[in-house]
C-alpha cells in the first residue's frame, strides 16, 4: 500500500534521523515500552515533537500498528493536513466536542485496540506551556474501563517543549529526557485510575533532575 510505504520512508529518512541525531534523547526504562499491542501509551504534551519521539522509540516493524489519537478539528482542518495526518502519521481523529453528537467518540480508538494496535494519547488534551503539566482529562480512563486487560504506560517527556515550542516552526537542538513508567491497569474506578496516572507522572517527573512540572 502506497501510504504505508510513504509512512515508513518519512520516519526512516526524516523523523528518526532528526530525533536520534539532533535531539540527543536520554531514555530511561525503555524496556517498559510495549513489545506488542494492544496497549495505550500516555504522555505529557508540550510539542508536536512529542508524537514523533514516542513513535521513534518503537521498532520500525511496529510502525503500522502505532496510532496517535489526535484532535480532528486541528488535524483535519484542510485536505492536505488531513492526508498527511491520516496517511503518513497514522492518527486516529478524535472529536474534542461531543455536544449534539450521538456517536461514540472513542469508537475508532476502541477498534484499534481490538485489532491489537498501540495508541498514543495525550491526556492533557492539548499542548501546554513547556515543562508544565495541566490537569489530565479522563478519556483514557474510559478506554481503560472498556479494556481492563490493556496496559496503560505513562511516559514523561522533558525538553521537547523547548526544542519545538507551540507556535514555532524552527527546531532548536535541545537535550531531551524520556522517562517511561510502569504499566497501569483498570481497577474499577475512574477517579482512582486518573489519580494513579497523575501520581505516576509526578514520580516520573521527579526522576528528571531538570523538571519542575510539580515544583
Amino acid at each position: 500500500m502506497l501510504s504505508r510505504l510513504l509512512r515508513y520512508l518519512f520516519f526512516a529518512l526524516i523523523v528518526r534521523p532528526v530525533v536520534m541525531v539532533l535531539l540527543g534523547l536520554n531514555v530511561r526504562n525503555r524496556q517498559r515500552l510495549p513489545e506488542a499491542g494492544p496497549a495505550i501509551i500516555v504522555a505529557n504534551h508540550n510539542s508536536h515533537l512529542d508524537t514523533m519521539v514516542l513513535m521513534t522509540l518503537m521498532p520500525m516493524r511496529m510502525l503500522h500498528k502505532i496510532h496517535p489519537v489526535a484532535a480532528a478539528d486541528y488535524f483535519l482542518r484542510n485536505p492536505l493536513l488531513a492526508w498527511f495526518a491520516l496517511s503518513i502519521i497514522g492518527i486516529i481523529p478524535l472529536q474534542r466536542s461531543v455536544k449534539g453528537s450521538h456517536g461514540d467518540p472513542l469508537a475508532e480508538a476502541s477498534a484499534a485496540l481490538e485489532r491489537g494496535e498501540i495508541l498514543i494519547l495525550f491526556p492533557e488534551g492539548s499542548r501546554g506551556e513547556p515543562e508544565q503539566m495541566s490537569r489530565l482529562k479522563s478519556g483514557v480512563a474510559h478506554l481503560a474501563k472498556r479494556y481492563p486487560e490493556v496496559p496503560v504506560i505513562p511516559v514523561y517527556l522533558h525538553g521537547l517543549g523547548k526544542a519545538l515550542p507551540k507556535g514555532e516552526a524552527l527546531l532548536v537542538p535541545f537535550f531531551c529526557d524520556v522517562f517511561i513508567g510502569e504499566s497501569l491497569f483498570w481497577e474499577g474506578d475512574r477517579q482512582q485510575h486518573m489519580q494513579a496516572l497523575s501520581s505516576h507522572f509526578e514520580l516520573l517527573a521527579n526522576e528528571c533532575p531538570h523538571s519542575d512540572a510539580w515544583k
